[in-house]
């Protein structure tokens, strides 16, 4: 018979999947191994998301320049497609890039610029690592532009299509700019090698693992078969738990605050934040200014296994500190809830080497 968890349950599982329980991972590299990535993203009114996601889970101890070490001199950790992913996942995921690209359109434009593909990859073996602005654009075809994302430059696209095949890589950035090389001399040459089916079955695993608990067709957490059957309280859609998960639930789990990037993982399906914590986030960063209620980037904020609040908060570059704006509490603060609330904010601007200015 198909086990039932409570929310209550349902919620520990996740937060201790998420490395937002009391107990702290030990490093950058211990929390992208758990967690499967780390997103990169610049938008910073507190810090990038790529700092704020290793600083929510390991706390004061966490230094920006350990993930840079674990990238660029280490290689315990890698960049890929906006995120930085731990090299033990790599072989899992080539076999998926041997393929790339699936979709029609971006096919055709690789196959009507083989010979541009050529001279990308002859200007990194001859004179690698480069910059995009170091690789002259000798493109037949352009592709299409209709996001408006891309500048007339078609090298920045043919890196990024060669590098979701894993022909090259990003060696390291300097500032925001990507530096690239062949993936061959950026990655290791002993990696195991799986076929597609193993390697997809690895990976269901690895994301279940992150997520504690998933919906089995989740299109945010594609998870397949892996782990086992559970169902939850109030919910009519078939999950599933990792087995490892469902076994430490009922070890004593304390909780602590945390202070979440609208961009981080944890935040992602938005669905299953609505099922499992009754939590209901719409990031108002592309909202108009006067249709915001919460603020432009507002973090929220997790005591325990709920979300009580949102943080509006930006870092103040020219007065050099961290100024808040609001904490709008979606449920009432306890006495005790305020202060833990206020320590952590208060831990935030330590780490951030910046007082904190208008928190009452």
């Amino acid at each position: 018979m198909t086990r039932t968890l409570t929310r209550d349950e349902a919620r520990r599982i996740i937060v201790r999947a998420q490395l937002l329980d009391a107990h702290r991972p030990g490093d950058v590299v211990e929390v992208a191994e758990q967690l499967g990535y780390i997103k990169i993203d610049p938008t910073a009114t507190i810090a990038p998301c790529e700092q704020t996601v290793p600083w929510s889970r390991i706390g004061w101890s966490y230094e920006p320049g350990q993930l840079q070490k674990a990238v660029e001199i280490d290689r315990l950790l890698f960049e890929y497609d906006g995120t930085f992913r731990p090299m033990s996942v790599l072989p899992l995921m080539l076999p998926g890039m041997r393929g790339y690209p699936r979709h029609e359109r971006p096919r055709q434009w690789l196959e009507a610029n083989q010979r541009f593909r050529k001279d990308v990859l002859a200007r990194l073996r001859a004179e690698g690592p480069l910059q995009a602005s170091d690789i002259p654009d000798t493109a037949q075809v352009a592709r299409d532009n209709e996001s408006g994302w891309y500048g007339p430059n078609q090298v920045p696209q043919m890196l990024e299509l060669l590098a979701r095949r894993g022909e090259v890589a990003v060696v390291r950035r300097e500032g925001r700019r990507r530096v690239w090389d062949l993936a061959e001399r950026v990655w290791p040459a002993d990696l195991p090698v799986y076929d597609d089916v193993e390697a997809e079955r690895m990976l269901q695993q690895r994301r279940l693992q992150a997520a504690g608990l998933a919906k089995q067709k989740s299109p945010w957490t594609p998870v397949g078969e892996a782990g086992e059957p559970v169902a939850v309280e109030g919910s009519t859609a078939k999950w599933r738990v990792d087995p490892e998960a469902l076994a430490a639930l009922d070890e004593d789990v304390d909780g602590r605050v945390a202070l979440l990037n609208p961009y981080d993982g944890m935040l992602f399906d938005r669905p299953r934040l609505e099922d499992v914590f009754e939590f209901t986030y719409v990031l108002e960063q592309f909202k108009p200014k006067a249709q915001r209620v919460y603020g432009y980037f507002a973090h929220p904020i997790l005591i325990g296994d709920r979300f009580v609040g949102l943080l509006d908060a930006e870092v103040d570059k020219a007065r050099e500190n961290l100024r808040v704006t609001a904490v709008h509490e979606l449920i009432p603060f306890a006495p005790e809830e305020h202060e833990m609330v206020r320590a952590e904010i208060a831990e935030l601007g330590a780490w951030l080497g910046m007082p904190v200015v208008g928190m009452a």
